[in-house]
């Protein structure tokens, strides 16, 4: 088996930095003679791109936010549309959505990117990966890991966000390794074989790239989604973070330990609220510099995302920084009863509870714009609403208010038919 790791990830800090240096310096002098946007960010605030001559002069460099992205989409762009062969775009679930162009040159960077992603998962050219999760709606996930698997080698089965019952009739035909899957419909495989007698134990699956939700909490420890999973199939799990306007990926490798930055293809920096990096290890929204992007190329992006970033060595031998769970998204935290709360913390408190099937997290504002939490849920059998009450309370200091609905009722709220992904969480707050 080749080696998957890139040779730049295991190279001394100093010289990844030097690496990246030379690409940011081609990049800002790209963006700065083709994007009507950065040429006139740069004017406004006076900036000259020869005097980045370190990672850390990034800070002269005002952030950009994504309304200013959502607001000025296509002055973004740094090519005529005769060279853009796809379109992807953002989920919109913070606003209008934003389209994301690629040219042939980006989508061979998506599937570089991929590939030494789910190689960094322990993935390689023997397995077959079935991917649960749509590749139409322009959605650039499903769109990089067909491309990243078949960059690797490795065979591919695409079967989409389909049914339990169909998955498992692929995974009986075609005997996949690796899954690629949202880690809750994960549990809802584990249901449909224990209900339907399959031996899921015995299968040929080894491991499973989880996306868009949480299966490690702050401190890197398997949260109760993941050990729902683990406890009940042995399998392993590899967390991985990405958005659609950064169009890289933070996998995790066997160690667990956050997900690994790719060097040649981001920089990425964590900052407080005042613009100014924080600490290794101390949380901050995370900000992304773009290498190598020919559509949409991004200077200083801040993603609204609130996580960590943890800058030594890994065992695995990778030099690469890496990004923690999230904690949340910026523009989620809630203020509730005198103390601050991120969704993912509620819903590791509903992941706790094995009686419950499905949940919706719905925040709202009173008539005084205080933040009010709803939490919906449908329950499998007969529960102790006192206990999960006080769950709430030990876990979060606060009980939100608790609203039990049919399953059916709650999967059309949960499942809409126009989006990609579950809808968890909606924010319906007066701005």
């Amino acid at each position: 088996m080749k080696n998957l790791i890139p040779p730049i990830e295991t190279q001394p800090i100093e010289e990844i930095q030097s690496y990246q240096l030379k690409l940011l310096k081609q990049t800002l002098a790209y963006v700065q003679k083709n994007g009507s946007f950065y040429k006139k960010h740069f004017d406004t605030h006076h900036i000259n791109i020869d005097q980045v001559n370190s990672i850390s002069d990034l800070k002269k460099i005002p952030a950009v936010s994504k309304k200013e992205l959502q607001q000025y989409n296509k002055e973004f762009w740094c090519v005529g549309q005769n060279k853009l062969i796809d379109y992807c775009n953002t989920s919109g679930t913070e606003g209008q959505p934003v389209t994301v162009p690629l040219t042939e040159k980006d989508l061979t960077r998506l599937a570089y990117n991929e590939s030494i992603s789910l190689a960094c998962a322990g993935g390689n050219e023997n397995d077959i990966f079935q991917i649960m999760t749509t590749i139409d709606r322009r959605f650039m996930a499903g769109l990089a890991y067909a491309e990243g698997v078949r960059k690797l080698g490795a065979g591919l089965i695409r079967v989409g966000p389909a049914l339990p019952e169909l998955q498992w009739l692929n995974i009986k035909e075609l005997n996949p390794t690796i899954l690629i899957a949202v880690p809750s419909f994960l549990i809802k495989l584990i249901d449909y074989a224990e209900n339907h007698k399959i031996d899921y134990k015995k299968s040929s699956i080894k491991k499973a790239v989880c996306i868009g939700e949480a299966i490690r909490d702050d401190e890197l420890k398997l949260n109760a989604l993941g050990k729902r999973i683990t406890e009940k199939w042995g399998i392993e799990l590899y967390s991985t973070y990405a958005s659609t306007e950064m169009g890289t990926a933070f996998t995790e490798c066997q160690e667990g330990q956050g997900g690994h930055e790719h060097p040649e293809l981001i920089i990425t920096e964590i900052l407080d609220d005042n613009n100014s990096p924080v600490v290794d290890g101390e949380f901050g929204e995370l900000t992304i510099t773009t290498l190598g992007v020919e559509g949409m190329p991004l200077i200083r992006f801040k993603t609204g995302d609130i996580c960590r970033k943890y800058a030594a060595p890994c065992a695995c031998g990778r030099n690469t920084a890496r990004i923690g769970p999230l904690l949340g998204r910026k523009n989620h935290m809630i203020k509730y009863k005198g103390t601050t709360i991120y969704p993912p913390a509620i819903f590791d408190v509903l992941d706790h509870q094995d009686y419950i099937s499905l949940y919706c997290v719905e925040i709202a504002s009173d008539e005084f714009g205080n933040d009010m939490i709803n939490v919906k849920f449908s329950a499998e059998r007969a529960f102790d609403n006192d206990a999960l009450k006080k769950n709430f309370k030990t876990r979060l200091r606060a009980t939100p208010h608790l609203e039990e609905m049919s399953f059916e009722e709650l999967f059309r709220i949960v499942h809409p038919k126009n989006s990609r992904k579950p809808v968890k969480l909606i924010d319906i707050r007066r701005v």
